[in-house]
């Protein structure tokens, strides 16, 4: 079993290719349940937001991942494969926990430090564990990886002074237009980005607000706690010719403003500028908006200049979150390196043999020295011979199980029913028995464990699931 991601970001991928590989919460089951159908792939999470898509996956041999994962995601994306594969990166063992663990940190965001990520990550992990297509590993791994995202924002003031991609958005409209005073604004979306940017437009002094959403009464809601005004959507291009400001965040899949209309509004407008701002993956806002006289659009790719600058005065926070992820790493890969089959089976004998030796103790005490030293032996043996009958089958059902898919369940079933977790560290396995075929049942004595978590418990609640990273 290994662990394994492939993903594309802000900083290998353009959004036009972003937007082609954005997954809904569709696509990701289409995408897993394709990915678990295939020979090689044990358990599936896809995380998909405005700035990423990544899978994240078990499978049982390395170079399975890469190929199965890159192909089912390029066919889904109906993408070139060599175009997703040149775009793409892929990581394997400590480092998909290490990347898994940045992304939760937010050191890998387009924002350093925002606050949306953890509950996109919690809100992909709920979805892809009521899929089913989680069990121990990715468990363990996206639990592990929310708390090490709240440790990170807890120990270090890396998300003090919060910023996202909304409040950067705000500040590029104040570059255009020097200040945002008597400004109009229009929001497309009423999710978690466009409150989050209606909050940060009123503390810069905009006086109205417009909100469309595609379900009219969260434009309602959102209207009302702004004081500003719903829109329908099919109602857009009557109203955008009042609008100084369009942000636009929806989760559509196709355009939901062109060129057409935006040209429209502006002879109504008599050329006085609109900038434009899209946030969302896939786009909202036709491209060819830019051609249009006195229009500026920029989208995600577009902030990062802002968010560049937001990193450096991170930088020392971010050190002190890449440490906080370094040692997070090493307890989930001890924590990992007690799911071997070797560790268990000699961790289960050391156990049971300090059991048999404690209780054939105890017995010969009790005959106050009357027994030969030949009887003693017996008793021994006898004891002995329990101990490797009773240990037999559960050793030859974890060696087999060791080949099968799915097969270190047994081995963690195997750790929780024996309380093997905490048995004293275990030590390297000896060259002896390094492989689970040479390991013969029970015979070498290897103390230890560590401290695997329960399989497919569920996680209480489920985090936002904006499209804003």
């Amino acid at each position: 079993m290994h662990l394994a991601v492939l993903g594309i970001n802000h900083k290998t991928a353009p959004v036009e290719l972003r937007e082609k590989v954005s997954l809904d919460g569709e696509k990701c089951g289409v995408l897993s349940q394709k990915l678990l159908d295939s020979a090689g792939v044990l358990e599936a999470v896809p995380l998909s937001t405005c700035n990423r898509t990544e899978i994240y996956v078990v499978v049982s041999r390395p170079e399975t991942g890469n190929r199965e994962v890159l192909a089912a995601l390029a066919h889904l994306a109906g993408v070139d494969r060599e175009e997703l594969e040149d775009s793409s990166y892929y990581y394997e063992g400590e480092s998909a926990v290490r990347h898994l663990y940045k992304v939760a940190g937010s050191l890998d965001s387009l924002v350093v430090g925002e606050a949306q990520i953890l509950g996109q990550i919690k809100a992909a992990y709920h979805d892809a564990h009521a899929r089913e297509t989680t069990s121990v590993l990715l468990n363990r791994l996206f639990r592990h990886s929310l708390e090490v995202g709240k440790r990170v924002r807890t120990e270090t003031a890396i998300g003090e002074n919060p910023v996202s991609v909304s409040s950067v958005a705000v500040e590029m409209a104040k570059k255009v237009f020097d200040n945002l005073e008597g400004r109009t604004v229009m929001l497309l979306g009423a999710g978690k980005m466009g409150e989050l940017t209606a909050t940060h437009l009123l503390s810069h002094g905009i006086s109205s607000i417009m909100v469309g959403n595609r379900t009219f009464s969260r434009a309602e809601e959102m209207a009302d706690r702004f004081n500003g005004q719903a829109i329908r959507f099919d109602d857009l291009a009557d109203y955008l010719p009042l609008a100084d400001i369009v942000i636009s965040s929806t989760g559509a899949p196709h355009y939901v403003l062109r060129k057409g209309q935006v040209e429209k509004a502006m002879r109504q407008r008599h050329n006085k500028p609109i900038f434009f701002i899209d946030i969302a993956v896939p786009r909202d806002i036709d491209p060819g908006v830019n051609d249009v006289y006195n229009a500026f659009l920029y989208d995600i790719d577009d902030l990062n200049e802002v968010a560049e600058a937001n990193a450096v005065a991170r930088r020392k926070e971010a050190q002190k979150a890449e440490k906080i992820i370094g040692e997070e790493v090493l307890n989930f890969t001890q924590w990992l390196s007690s799911l071997d089959v070797v560790p268990t089976i000699t961790a289960l004998r050391q156990l049971v043999e300090e059991i048999k030796e404690a209780e054939v103790a105890r017995a010969l005490s009790k005959f106050n020295g009357d027994l030969s030293e030949e009887d003693r032996n017996r008793i021994e043996a006898m004891a002995s011979g329990i101990v490797n009958k009773i240990l037999h089958s559960p050793t030859v059902e974890l060696k087999r199980a060791s080949n099968e898919r799915g097969g270190y369940l047994y081995v963690e079933s195997m750790r929780r029913l024996f309380k093997l977790n905490g048995h004293k560290k275990l030590a390297r396995p000896t060259e002896e028995v390094s492989r689970v075929d040479e390991l013969e049942p029970p015979r070498e004595e290897v103390s230890g464990a560590g401290e695997p978590e329960r399989p497919r418990e569920e996680m209480a609640g489920s985090g936002g699931s904006d499209r804003d990273e």
